[in-house]
């Protein structure tokens, strides 16, 4: 007989503006079970999980918590409910220290909390799941696999007895995804309900006990993960076909080289080495993927390919001419685009509406500037083209591109920069958070944007996006390439090696030309 659930969600409606996000949805969470919550973006599933996390309050329907009617009128009467979740876009104090975040959690509201104390815990949950911090590090200084792990952290601090996990995998190499899964079903065990968020099928049918699909913001299908096929997911997620595999440039058809980068060295943000005696040869129409955990100088090669950070030594060829030093903006004008691993922040500006942030790059261009003053009506039509032509779903050309979906956010970040016609792209983590059809359609520019014969460096922690997508594949540990493969010679096992800083004398590790 099946018992009682932790959480009853029953007949949720949840709508904005000319939008139903949650068409009378219902779920059920059990304590002891890891329950996988599939969907598009935009088909409710971030609604409903932030309902249930008291950010928003449901239009109907109710929610019970134990069997009580539970009504969260913020997010602290959810987490006073033991209801915890890590948010696709981070909701933490960047000036602070990962400590200092993890102290916000305090339950009991104490004005002075013991350091050695939080540094206990930080540890201890270091060594029970793997989620290694620095307790004083500035949350500024991490990348977004590092802030990841602090909302973790975080949530299991202020003892949740709902988890829910928003992608935990992304920054994870196989072995630690292993170690991970292992760990969440130890959370099951000791009675919690863990709720995950992925979109990989291979981890649904790997670790969940049963999944939920929505679509439209409707539920399309609840079961048992050990009576579905990964297929059939896909289909009850998108209603068709998804691409599977992508064609490659065969070796030797890709073009010159585009960038040499021999000997580069630079620092971190906090002063010490990020890159360390680096060599990189990309070509014309070729995917060079980059993998590695997150911390690992990914950041810093892409900022020092974009003129964001300073090359201390080493130099970097770009199309036959040194640029090594050069500004963003003399390498905007040479064709490089970047799109940061930071989509809403970085990349966009959140307050902005889309055609302002189309601008962001191309407002002195004379098409859309005279003097002083910006020609609205020669952006708005070519933003209206742009956004027609990549297929991004918004609001309106003048809604603040923060209500935006992720998956459209990428899109209309991509969409601007492969509009400036680069030679090479240099793309950070792009299907991050994003449900398989919004990951097939970035997938689906870039290998458009290769086939154009652009260059491109892919850096992601994503195994399964590099092998579909990538020429060659290099890893990066401790600001070095330690690796660097033909896709064809790509060994799972030794790239996740590779990643843990466990590798091979290096003249047993480079494959090929290198080219």
């Amino acid at each position: 007989m099946m018992k009682q659930p932790l959480v009853q969600m029953r007949g949720i409606v949840k709508k904005f503006p000319g939008v139903v996000a949650n068409d009378h949805v219902d779920l059920d969470l059990f304590a002891g079970e890891i329950h996988a919550l599939l969907g598009e973006n935009g088909s409710g599933k971030s609604t409903i999980m932030s309902i249930l996390a008291g950010l928003y309050k449901p239009d109907a329907g109710e929610i019970l918590v134990d069997g009580a009617p539970a009504d969260f009128g913020s997010p602290r009467d959810a987490i006073d409910a033991g209801i915890g979740m890590v948010h696709q876009h981070f909701k933490l104090v960047e000036p602070f220290t990962v400590a200092q975040n993890i102290q916000l959690s305090e339950r009991d509201g104490a004005f002075l909390l013991s350091d050695a104390a939080i540094r206990q815990e930080i540890k201890a949950f270091e060594t029970r799941f793997g989620l290694a911090v620095d307790p004083d590090a500035p949350v500024w200084q991490l990348s977004v696999g590092e802030k990841q792990r602090v909302e973790i952290v975080r949530m299991l601090y202020r003892g949740s007895r709902v988890l829910i996990l928003d992608e935990p995998t992304a920054v994870l190499t196989p072995q630690e995804t292993a170690e991970l899964f292992v760990n969440m079903k130890k959370m099951a065990a000791a009675g919690c309900a863990v709720v995950f968020i992925t979109h990989k099928m291979n981890e649904v049918q790997e670790v969940a006990d049963r999944v939920t699909v929505l679509r439209g913001g409707k539920v399309s299908g609840t079961m048992l993960c050990r009576d579905v096929h990964a297929q059939e997911l896909v289909w009850l997620m998108v209603g068709r076909e998804i691409v599977l595999n992508a064609e490659r440039c065969a070796s030797g058809q890709c073009g010159g080289e585009i960038l040499s980068m021999k000997n580069v060295s630079a620092l971190n943000d906090s002063g010490r080495p990020g890159l360390s005696d680096l060599a990189l040869s990309l070509r014309a129409g070729q995917i060079f993927g980059i993998a590695g955990v997150a911390g690992n100088g990914q950041k810093e090669l892409a900022e020092v390919l974009t003129g964001l950070r300073r090359t201390e030594t080493g130099s970097i060829q770009f199309l036959g001419e040194n640029v090594t030093g050069m500004s963003p903006s003399e390498l905007i004008a040479r064709g490089i685009s970047y799109v940061p691993e930071d989509r809403l922040g970085m990349g966009l500006v959140p307050s902005l509406d889309a055609v302002e942030n189309m601008l962001l790059k191309s407002y002195t261009h004379p098409e859309y500037s005279h003097g002083w003053l910006i020609n609205r009506k020669a952006a708005e039509a070519k933003t209206a083209a742009v956004v027609q032509q990549y297929n991004v779903k918004l609001a309106g050309l003048s809604q603040p591109v923060r209500s935006m979906s992720g998956g459209n956010l990428q899109k209309l970040l991509l969409a601007r920069e492969i509009s400036e016609h680069p030679k090479l792209i240099i793309v950070v983590y792009p299907a991050r958070g994003l449900d398989v059809g919004a990951t097939e359609s970035i997938h689906k520019l870039l290998m458009e944007l290769r086939d154009q014969g652009a260059a491109i460096l892919l850096v992601s922690e994503d195994l399964d996006e590099l092998m579909k997508l990538s020429d060659r594949v290099g890893v990066m540990f401790g600001g070095q390439i330690v690796g660097n493969f033909p896709i064809e010679e790509v060994d799972l096992e030794e790239v996740g090696l590779l990643m843990m800083g466990l590798f091979r004398p290096k003249e047993e590790r480079i494959h090929g030309d290198g080219r």
